[in-house]
């Protein structure tokens, strides 16, 4: 349409567009140059960096000085600015199912969460932690000898990690099968909702989330998606980005932050050494206070 219309745009690559945006001059706040005006074509809305949101049909009245009856009657004729889309339709042939073997947290593990300085009952009680055992396999991968983390959304049981103890396995977290879940680990966060308020403390991964306690939520990792972006938003107006301090964390935490605030949500970065996880426990308490009161 841009094209159509002789209206100058950009998309991916200039300094006020995103991946996914194309952006134009706001017309709705002159007299500051530049293009903060962007649609996202993922999700069908406008939104300025500088004015904030606006609807599809004043946007295109404004632009093309036109009424909104033929801004509505352009914007059907563009088939209501929904890009097209290749729709993949899958069939879930496997049953959510957790590994054989699970047992209450055993004296290995215990001590292993000791070492860490946790409180093994505390991580029992509130996270609902398990052992598994010496035989464990679930479609040819071996969960033997790790530690169980049961992950919920909306109350259900929808996926899991199993936590490697003996530092000896190159990968630390084993997930659940993919055509397994049910629901796609990143597409949700990892935390209690019932301890949620207004404020959250976004970490990477849950032993972070362990440290920090209820009031925190992890994002599996330093890779984060719009899905879980968007859950974000759902649940808090302001955000503290904890992550760890490598320099590639710290860039994605920046990333992490960006979207949130152009989302409206109020974040900012909490700078620690090492990771949050790693933190002696009345460190973790105390930064928690701080950043809630």
């Amino acid at each position: 349409m841009y094209n159509d219309f002789n209206i100058e745009y950009r998309t991916e690559g200039h300094k006020h567009a995103r991946p996914g945006w194309v952006n134009v001059e706001c017309p709705f706040c002159t007299g500051n140059p530049g293009l903060h005006l962007g649609y996202f074509t993922d999700e069908n809305y406008f939104h300025c960096w500088r004015c904030g949101g606006h609807k599809t049909r004043e946007v295109i009245a404004t632009l093309l000085h036109v009424s909104d009856y033929e801004a509505a009657q352009i914007i059907r004729s563009y088939g209501g600015f929904v890009r097209t889309k290749k729709v993949e339709v899958t069939i879930k042939l496997k049953a959510f199912k957790t590994p054989p073997g699970i047992l209450p947290l055993i004296d290995k593990h215990k001590s292993y969460l000791k070492k860490r300085k946790f409180d093994p009952a505390r991580l029992e009680e509130l996270w609902g932690i398990q052992s598994i055992g010496p035989v464990s396999k679930l479609d040819e991968i071996n969960y033997s000898h790790r530690i169980f983390i049961p992950i919920y959304w909306s109350g259900k049981l929808v996926t899991f990690q199993a936590r490697d103890t003996t530092g000896k396995h190159p990968l630390k977290y084993l997930a659940c099968p993919k055509d397994r879940e049910l629901v796609n680990i990143k597409h949700i966060i990892y935390g209690k909702p019932e301890y949620w308020g207004d404020i959250g403390i976004c970490v990477e991964g849950v032993t972070d989330v362990w440290r920090l306690g209820p009031n925190a939520f992890c994002v599996f990792g330093i890779k984060f998606t719009p899905a879980q972006v968007r859950v974000i938003k759902q649940n808090f107006k302001r955000v503290a980005v904890m992550f760890d301090d490598d320099p590639q964390a710290q860039v994605e935490a920046k990333k992490l932050i960006s979207e949130l605030r152009f989302r409206g949500v109020d974040a900012w970065n909490v700078e620690v050494e090492g990771d949050p996880g790693g933190l002696p426990q009345e460190v973790a308490d105390g930064l928690v206070k701080k950043i809630l009161k």
